[in-house]
């Protein structure tokens, strides 16, 4: 490491890389602008750029040894240690609605990675959040966990009471340091106290945006499966559309008493009957052969018994005719005298 403070070509363009980020980092958390405007965007990316070129760098120089404690870090590579942490914030400003579960767990493995390495340099005392899985959580508290989260949530709520108040004495004290340290009048004490107030008060930024990163994670996530479950339901339901119609006598009707428009078919009751008939829907379809042949034969014992009655009725008349042309005893020649 002490070779490497001592290069002279590496250390200037880390430096450069580092303010140039930073300066990056201030102008698109103070601009005006919306979020999502291309000039804001451009920065963000340009930021990233500029970040990942400069951890390339770290892990070549090796600046941050496992081996090493805070102590023997100099004074002014101090700064470094928050590339991780703007990483992550740089990664935040991205706004892609497709890729923002992406863009959360990029972030939050940056934040982490910053946090990571502050704990093992000791710059703060902190619980380090829990890694959490790829899959939805399910909740699988119960009646007796209630007592206990009590206390957590009420942990949690003095924990974030105090960073609240660290980090408004932070930045009072930063604020009085920070022209000395800028223009370079201020001694290795004060550039060493500056630098180390700016980790701290990276760290409790880290740890709101990693709380906010679960969080909506978890909503992304509950929204997806939602989606999913609704997708299923909507398919194993889903039934053709049936086309609507109106039924009319003829074609020339059903152009003129249509519905207005052209996407609502019409038929006449022809086309409706035929329709229905090659269905096999209709009222008459299905009857049983036998009840026709039934109904013929009915028909024939009528016209028999119909034809019968005319004949007798013509019998009749004849036989009418013939007494009154031929009076009684006609024919009789027995007792004539």
């Amino acid at each position: 490491m002490a070779a490497a403070a001592e290069d002279e070509s590496l250390p200037p363009r880390l430096t450069h890389l580092f303010e140039a980020s930073k300066q990056l980092l201030d102008e698109v958390e103070e601009t005006s602008e919306p979020s999502g405007s291309r000039a804001v965007q451009e920065k963000v990316l340009q930021g990233l750029f500029l970040l990942k070129t400069a951890s390339e760098m770290l892990s070549q120089l090796d600046l941050f040894s496992q081996n090493e404690d805070l102590e023997e870090i100099a004074s002014a590579d101090l700064k470094y240690m928050m590339v991780p942490a703007f990483q992550g914030a740089f990664t935040m400003k991205q706004v892609s609605p497709s890729k923002r579960l992406d863009h959360l767990q990029w972030a939050r493995e940056h934040f982490l990675k910053y946090l990571t390495q502050c704990r093992h340099y000791h710059v703060a005392e902190f619980e380090l959040p829990k890694t959490t899985n790829n899959s939805t959580e399910k909740n699988t508290a119960s009646s007796s966990m209630a007592q206990p989260n009590l206390v957590a949530m009420a942990s949690q709520r003095q924990a974030k009471i105090e960073r609240y108040r660290q980090k408004k004495e932070m930045e009072r004290r930063l604020s009085a340091l920070k022209s000395a340290v800028e223009n370079g009048e201020a001694d290795d004490e004060h550039v060493r106290e500056y630098y180390l107030l700016h980790l701290r008060r990276w760290i409790g930024i880290s740890l709101e945006e990693l709380d906010s990163i679960d969080q909506e994670i978890k909503i992304l996530r509950e929204k997806d499966s939602s989606k999913e479950a609704s997708t299923s339901r909507s398919s194993d339901q889903a039934r053709p559309p049936m086309r609507p119609f109106i039924l009319t006598r003829n074609a020339a009707q059903a152009k003129v008493f249509g519905a207005g428009y052209p996407s609502l078919a019409t038929m006449t009751v022809n086309e409706w009957y035929d329709q229905h008939r090659n269905l096999g829907v209709l009222p008459d379809q299905g009857i049983a052969k036998t009840t026709s042949e039934a109904e013929r034969a009915q028909q024939e014992q009528e016209d028999k018994e119909e034809e019968e009655d005319e004949q007798s009725l013509r019998q009749a008349r004849q036989w009418d005719d013939w007494k009154d042309t031929h009076p009684r005893g006609y024919g009789n020649r027995q007792n004539m005298g």
